[in-house]
């Protein structure tokens, strides 16, 4: 059994304000292209199918070409929702899509059943469990449940999984020891999931981490995104995992696939007269530093006659160097979430919260540290 696993497409994702619809659409173009290459049995979409959970016109007409186009080739295609989605919006019209071999997640009810494929190794159960906090699973389940851990557990011992066969779950997670990227959310090392609650499954494919990477085992893996979404990931490639699953009990056949953007995601530096004089343009999105003692007057836009995508300046010099030294002074470890949101109001605004925007912020802090304990 052969499957595709992608994830975290953001659709509809805006970057410094430009819009990367463009981006997407030949991503998602190249990786139908790798799928008539590969002829799989089935396509994983592990969760952030959008950007928002209340995704853009055209954010959405790009996944619905996107699904159409999968349902033409007759696949098996497993969407669950992220912690970007809204459960609902991505559960909408599963029932009907279930007869064109096209699976969405449906809202964490308790309850999640296999869908059931056949091959000549016999029968692969698919489980689909979307993004899920503890306070999701508390609603249905009395065991005491005080951590992300705990609540995967529960969710997936009450599966009821068959271990004689061939079990697959897409999940959105973050799984403890796996690495972040600048670009994704966390909860303050909260959210973490230990890797053993998987052990049962004959492959997990993951999303919620941008970095294509395996989680203690080849049999646990993250696809990462399609298209870089962050400066930091400037130096990675992106791709789609394949996996093969032959009998019960035999290792895994996994594979990447590289996928090419239409424009890379760079980061240059170097003095103005060394950036501006390059013979060749670029349409990449691009972060400069400058190396500069000085400031350039009027620096971005005219270094955007050469990098038409240059979408953000800085200077790399003694003055910034000696700035970053006194800021870095402070031990951010020990401060509390409402006192860095303070500083960084602060910083923001040149002037200190009023009592009431202070309660305001304090209640909202205590709910959420609430929701995901």
């Amino acid at each position: 059994m052969k499957f595709i696993h992608v994830s975290d497409l953001h659709l509809g994702k805006r970057f410094y304000e430009t819009s990367l619809i463009e981006d997407q659409e030949v991503i998602l173009k190249q990786i139908l292209e790798i799928i008539d290459g590969e002829s799989p049995d089935g396509v994983l979409v592990a969760g952030d199918v959008y950007d928002k959970s209340v995704p853009s016109a055209e954010a959405v007409a790009l996944f619905d070409f996107f699904l159409a186009e999968l349902a033409k080739r007759r696949l098996h295609v497993f969407v669950i929702s992220g912690n970007h989605d809204s459960a609902e919006r991505i559960a909408f019209g599963s029932k009907i899509m279930n007869s064109a071999g096209i699976y969405l997640s449906p809202v964490y009810d308790g309850k999640i059943l296999p869908t059931t494929l056949q091959d000549e190794h016999g029968a692969v159960d698919v489980y689909m469990l979307p993004f899920i906090k503890p306070s999701h699973v508390r609603r249905f389940y009395e065991e005491e449940i005080n951590s992300y851990t705990d609540a995967v557990r529960v969710a997936i011992d009450k599966m009821n999984l068959d271990k004689s066969r061939r079990n697959v779950l897409i999940t959105h997670q973050f799984v403890t020891g796996a690495t972040r990227s600048e670009s994704e959310e966390s909860v303050g090392g909260t959210d973490n999931v230990d890797a053993s609650v998987f052990n049962d499954f004959d492959y997990v494919a993951l999303g919620h981490l941008h970095g294509p990477q395996f989680c203690s085992s080849k049999k646990i893996r993250y696809s990462g995104t399609p298209l870089k979404y962050s400066f930091a990931e400037a130096a990675d490639t992106k791709s789609v995992t394949v996996v093969t699953l032959t009998d019960k009990g035999t290792e895994l056949d996994v594979k990447t696939i590289d996928l090419k953007p239409i424009r890379d995601m760079r980061r240059i530096r170097g003095t103005f007269e060394e950036l501006i004089s390059v013979a060749e343009r670029t349409n990449d999105y691009v972060q400069i530093t400058l190396t500069d003692e000085e400031d350039i007057p009027n620096a971005m836009s005219r270094l955007q006659v050469v990098y038409k995508n240059a979408l953000e300046l800085r200077y790399d010099n003694a003055r910034t160097r000696a700035n970053m030294s006194i800021l870095g002074a402070e031990d951010v470890e020990k401060k509390t979430p409402f006192e860095l949101f303070a500083e960084f109001f602060k910083d923001r605004n040149n002037a200190e919260m009023t009592e009431t925007q202070k309660a305001y912020m304090q209640t909202l802090i205590e709910k959420i540290e609430e929701e995901e304990a």
